[in-house]
């Protein structure tokens, strides 16, 4: 289901990985649910409510089920977008608290063409390329809950190879 208007739809494989998601103990522990994958792998949606899994002691969701919820997504939707020429790493994060959550809030998680043709540019440049991507988790009336910083780290296989290589 669509939390958020777009004009991309789901593919089968998008469809089949988004309910594998949800039903992977890793992801369906942190409390959150996969809404929408684009089959492009460009976009996806991910909704977060206070529940018996994410509720702390003071009645509200917990810390640990708001960052986590949003961890793994924009690494593993680089990993389809670029292929299997690329290493992608989740490099670091960042999480703001604004405000308690106590209803369902949602995520969107967007990536531009423009970005994907920028981080290829720098990786043909350099080799590899580290880069920070926004995110935020909003209320149905657009009321910002927790701001997220994402540091995605990409790189040509090859040139990661021999990386790791001159490394040991």
């Amino acid at each position: 289901m669509k939390l958020y208007a777009t004009d991309k739809n789901e593919s089968t494989k998008s469809r089949r990985l988004r309910w594998a998601f949800n039903f992977w103990p890793c992801i369906w522990c942190t409390g959150g649910k996969v809404e929408f994958i684009a089959g492009d792998f460009k976009e996806l949606h991910v909704s977060l409510k206070l529940n018996t899994r994410t509720r702390n002691r003071v009645g509200t969701v917990y810390g640990g089920s708001i960052y986590s919820s949003v961890d793994p997504y924009f690494m593993l939707m680089f990993m389809e977008i670029l292929g299997k020429n690329y290493v992608v790493w989740d490099k670091a994060a960042s999480v703001k608290f604004v405000k308690p959550i106590v209803n369902k809030v949602k995520c969107r998680f967007l990536i531009s063409d423009e970005l994907v043709e920028d981080v290829k540019h720098h990786i043909a440049m350099r080799g590899e390329y580290t880069f920070d991507l926004p995110l935020h988790y909003e209320d149905e009336h657009g009321k910002v809950y927790a701001v997220f910083t994402k540091t995605i780290y990409t790189a040509d296989k090859e040139f990661y190879k021999k990386k790791l290589a001159a490394k040991k």
